[in-house]
């Protein structure tokens, strides 16, 4: 073994992250408001960089960012009109009757209506809430008596059990039996434990059952009915269309600004021939430019690809609906075009596809594959959960189907291996219950 030290040369291929690449995989993965802002940004930084976007005028970052809030500000007021929403407090507070609420008592009321969560349940501390406001813990505890006793039924709980409770003698304050269990066996009851409750109780499992399903009629987040969502729109990447010849994929380029290089500003300061710093200054940012305007059409390209080879290998998807989803992997249509699989995971990311048959997240083309009896034949994951449902619901309800019948019948009516454990892993993904919380007595 030589162990002398020397100096030699060798020669080797190294793949550099540089800036630029950095740039084109960022933008790759970027969504369609995530590509808007960082191009606005770059506006921002790069004085040869405009953007427009549709009938919007050519902005000047250097100029114009001042109006650009202004707008912004007016635009939010506009569509603030008619949108006026009421605060939780608000709504609780216009069920009081102030009259006979003295000013301490509301101040203790308001305070406790601000420690309620979006579901509506107090998460604060009754002590810590009467030392802060230097009043006794008495008067606390009777306003969130009060705010227990509005509307809707459950608003104000401290947990679930007292939730249900409260909704259940509000509406049914004659069922004895089930104001009797969710006081005193709420954890059984809710674990299907209903022998031991009927031994005790010295009923039937019919009548508990009707108890269960009285419960299963309340509304476990009473808050969620008073805060209104907003409405979310989903802006589509891509649309797939169906023609004479066929399914057809289009861009949707609308939404994303374009960018317009200013030519104004480089022949301005490119007269100045013998400065240096500006000469290395206005190629660094050309430089930039061309860089983003590559970055772009490299995205819509590589968007455009794994769009048209997803539409070609689930054309029944797009024409008769999701039911009709085949397996399919990221590995299997990076293989097929020739690119990395991460890839297609950032070409996906955040990316939307309107079809005939609706707009859908681009992700879920993506499913593993399972295995069937036949040779020839494969399914996906979620054509398994859509059967799982199906037999599930079919199910006779005294009887329910185990995990391991749901096996069997897989595999014996539709040709479908999977292991119990799958079972059990797709059953909770779609909020399924185990066969023993689904037996019904009758």
């Amino acid at each position: 073994m030589n162990l002398k030290a020397g100096l030699w040369q060798q020669q080797t291929l190294k793949l550099t992250m540089t800036q630029e690449l950095s740039q084109a995989i960022a933008l790759l993965q970027y969504s369609t408001q995530e590509l808007t802002e960082f191009l606005e940004n770059k506006a921002l930084e790069n004085p040869l960089i405009q953007i427009e976007s549709g009938t919007i005028q050519p902005m000047n970052p250097l100029m114009d960012r001042k109006r650009r809030n202004h707008q912004k500000a007016e635009k939010d007021w506009i569509e603030q009109i008619g949108a006026k929403t009421v605060s939780l407090e608000e709504q609780l507070i216009s069920q009081l009757n102030l009259k006979k609420l003295t000013a301490e008592q509301l101040k203790v009321i308001r305070h406790l209506i601000n420690n309620l969560d979006e579901n509506g349940y107090f998460t604060g501390d009754l002590s810590e809430i009467a030392v802060k406001l230097n009043v006794p813990l008495e008067l606390v505890e009777d306003g969130l008596a009060v705010i227990q006793t509005l509307e809707p039924a459950g608003i104000g709980a401290r947990n679930l059990q007292e939730c249900l409770l409260i909704q259940m003698e509000y509406t049914k304050p004659n069922n004895e039996l089930a104001i009797k269990i969710l006081s005193d066996y709420f954890i059984p009851f809710a674990e299907k434990k209903w022998k031991q409750i009927a031994k005790e109780l010295q009923v039937t499992l019919k009548e508990i059952q009707e108890v269960f399903d009285e419960v299963q009629a309340l509304n476990p987040k009473p808050g969620a009915r008073l805060v209104p969502e907003s409405s979310a729109y989903v802006i589509p990447d891509v649309l797939v269309i169906q023609t004479d010849g066929g399914l057809a994929v289009q861009m949707v380029d609308d939404p994303i600004p374009k960018v317009v290089f200013n030519e104004q500003y480089y022949r301005q300061f490119k007269e100045q021939k013998h400065d240096q710093q500006v000469k290395r200054f206005l190629q660094d940012k050309m430089q930039d430019y061309q860089w983003i305007l590559k970055s772009i059409e490299q995205r819509k390209e590589t968007l455009m690809k794994v769009v048209t080879k997803i539409v070609e290998k689930q054309p029944a998807f797009f024409q008769k609906g999701p039911h009709f989803l085949v397996p399919m992997t990221m590995k299997e249509i990076a293989s097929e075009l020739e690119i990395h699989e991460s890839t297609v995971s950032r070409a996906v990311r955040e990316k939307y596809v309107q079809t005939p048959v609706g707009t859908y997240p681009l992700k879920s083309f993506f499913t593993s594959t399972i295995q069937t009896v036949s040779e020839d034949e494969n399914t996906s994951s979620s054509q398994v959960k859509n059967i799982i449902r199906k037999l599930i619901e079919q199910e006779n309800k005294e009887k329910p189907l185990s995990d391991q019948e749901l096996v069997q019948q897989l595999k014996t009516l539709e040709g479908i291996v999977v292991s119990r454990r799958t079972v059990a892993k797709y059953r909770d993904q779609m909020n399924i219950p185990s066969s023993s919380k689904r037996k019904r007595y009758n």
